[in-house]
Parts: structure tokens; sequence; C-alpha cells
């Protein structure tokens, strides 16, 4: 960010760049930056509170008033995210037909995350499948959890895309079965830890490693902080 500022610079465009990593905004140095210790993937602090997301904002703005630069300013507010505590979440009665049980999980939470589409008109998942799809997809990674090649399991694309629309799918599910905005990961921590789901990606990842999969494919099939050995019983 950092860099692309300069070069913007450059070309004659004032820019103002958000932090939120105080080291890599050091080192690129950029002509404007305000530093926010907020959580990684919250550039403007609080989410559903547009006034705090209004300061921030104006904040940042100001410092197109500097003189000369670089300028590196830190916003006065500190907001802490226990990334590693999960979401309190209540997972609805799994489906009740005979499927693994990530499969059946899945099937259950359809309807809300169907309410969380509906309330917001949007959503993450479709990378490659459709949230419908997640039930099945969470049958052929049972199978590759359990020793199966991920190749020949069937598969419609990239796995860690497809690893990506589940997480979306439990994530945004999620959304209609709490009362108030999740903390900074704590949904993805959740769905890793809490739910049969998660552990089925995990155990995948860790077989596609041993059995030689590409680095691409295993690593990025969870998020790097969500890298765990599943539990043994």
């Amino acid at each position: 960010m950092g860099t692309l500022a300069s070069v913007l610079e450059q070309s004659g465009f004032a820019t103002v760049a958000l932090s939120s990593i105080r080291g890599q905004i050091e080192t690129t140095s950029p002509p404007r930056a305000l530093h926010c210790e907020f959580p990684l993937g919250r550039p403007l602090g609080k989410p559903n509170d547009p006034e705090f997301q209004r300061v921030v904002i104006e904040k940042a703005f100001s410092l197109l008033d500097e003189p000369a630069g670089p300028v590196l300013v830190d916003y006065p507010v500190q907001i802490e995210d226990d990334a590693d505590q999960p979401l309190a979440c209540v997972i609805p009665p799994a489906d009740t037909s005979d499927r693994n049980p990530a499969a059946a999980e899945a099937l259950g939470l359809l309807p809300a995350w169907r309410r969380t589409r509906e309330k917001y008109g949007r959503s993450t998942v479709g990378k490659v499948i459709s949230a419908e799809q997640v039930p099945d997809m969470l049958d052929l990674f049972k199978r590759i959890a359990d020793g199966e090649g991920w190749k020949d399991v069937g598969l419609p694309g990239d796995p860690t895309r497809i690893g990506a629309d589940i997480k979306n799918f439990y994530e945004e599910a999620s959304i209609s079965l709490i009362d108030a905005p999740p903390s900074a990961r704590s949904a993805e921590t959740w769905f890793v830890k809490e739910t049969q789901a998660g552990k089925v990606l995990q155990a995948a990842r860790i077989n596609m490693k041993e059995d030689g999969a590409k680095f691409y494919f295993w690593y990025y099939l969870l998020p790097l902080t969500q890298h765990h050995d599943p539990e043994t019983p």
C-alpha cells in the first residue's frame, strides 16, 4: 500500500494510507499514513458504527493538510481483538438424514445463511460453489480427511476456493444466530474449532500435506492462524 501511494503521488494524486501493521507502514513510508491499532480486516475499527468510522476517515483526510511528508500519525483509539476466542454461537440442530456430521450440520445452517443473505442483500459465497452445494462439498472433503486423494474425489475446482466458500457460508450463517457483530476473526476461529465442517477441513488439510499435495492447495485451505493439529479422540 505504501509503495503504491508513493507511485500515485509521483503521478500527481494526493494519497492517505490507513495502516494496521506499524512495521509494514514504517518500511514502505508512504507520503501520509494514519496508523490504527484495530483488528486486521477492520481498517475503520468498528462494524455497524458509521459515526466511529466517519471520525477515522476524517482524521485520515486531515493528513492532506500536512505541509510535508512522509507523515505517520497514530489514531488515538485502540481496539483490542481476542482473535483466538471462538464466537459464542449455538448451531441449529443438524439435518437428520444419513449424512456425515459436517454435511448434516451445514444442511441445518442453510436457513440461517438465507436469513443473512436476505437481510444484507449480498453474500461472499459463490467463488466456486453455491450455499446449497456446501453439504455435498463437505462429503467430498470428509473423504479427503479419511485418506482419499484430493484429485480423486471429484471436487469441482480449486480446493482452497471451495474451502473459502464453505468458511464464508458458516460465518455468514453465524450472523443470524448471534445478537451482535462478532469481533474480528472470532467467527473464523469458531468455524475451525467449534464446527464439524471446520474440523473436516483441518483434517483434510493435514492429509493433503502428508499426501504430497502442492504447497498452495494444503497451505491455503485454511487461514494460517488456524493451522492446528486436529484433536485426537
